[in-house]
């Protein structure tokens, strides 16, 4: 892939890769056309493939350096809150990120020998234009706080600051993990009450 090889050709290579890409084409799945189905599968789930598949290769060329880090590399695959929670009206977007989910473990489970990390951020409900429909008025915004427990809409330096972690060595033994950045979308808030 051009991405990797040429940075590469420019820093001398890759220590960690963020597989952040995603998109969104929503429809009721009797609506949904085939091209908004393999636009949001290729862009969320097969490109982050394509991005851990050329960066692993390099990792394992240069193998680990110490100095650098404890890891020969770190892959962080960027995913989402609807890897685990449904969302009706977006049968695309939530198969890929249920996708990278899976994606992430099985790297995990078979790159962990090579002494490379990998692992998922999670974002919930994040400011970003993605979403702007669900936060931007006063009236969206207090709709969307009923499902974060925490009443606060993220922003993007909290998911920033998340991978940043994940990245360092700090955090050197986490391997196979999601990092959920949801402030507690991922709890169920309708069943705080009893449900």
């Amino acid at each position: 892939m051009r991405m990797v090889s040429r940075m590469v050709e420019e820093l001398g290579t890759i220590d960690i890769l963020v597989a952040n890409a995603g998109l969104q084409r929503d429809a009721p799945i009797t609506d949904m056309t085939l091209e908004q189905w393999h636009k949001v599968l290729d862009v969320n789930l097969t490109g982050q493939f394509l991005c851990a598949r050329e960066a692993t290769k390099e990792f394992l060329r240069r193998g680990v350096v110490p100095e650098v880090s404890a890891a020969a590399g770190k892959i962080i695959c960027m995913s989402s809150v609807h890897q685990i929670i449904p969302w009706a009206g977006h049968v695309n977007y939530a198969a890929s990120k249920g996708g990278v989910l899976m994606l992430m473990q099985t790297l995990a489970q078979e790159l962990a020998p090579h002494r490379i990390r990998v692992n998922a951020v999670a974002p919930g409900a994040i400011r970003t234009p993605i979403n702007r429909g669900a936060w931007e008025t006063p009236e969206a915004e207090a709709n969307l706080l009923n499902l974060i427990p925490y009443h606060r809409v993220g922003d993007p330096e909290d998911v920033a600051r998340a991978v940043a972690v994940l990245a360092s060595d700090l955090l050197d033994y986490v391997v196979g993990t999601t990092l959920y950045v949801d402030g507690g979308m991922t709890l169920f808030p309708g069943f705080a009450t009893g449900g």
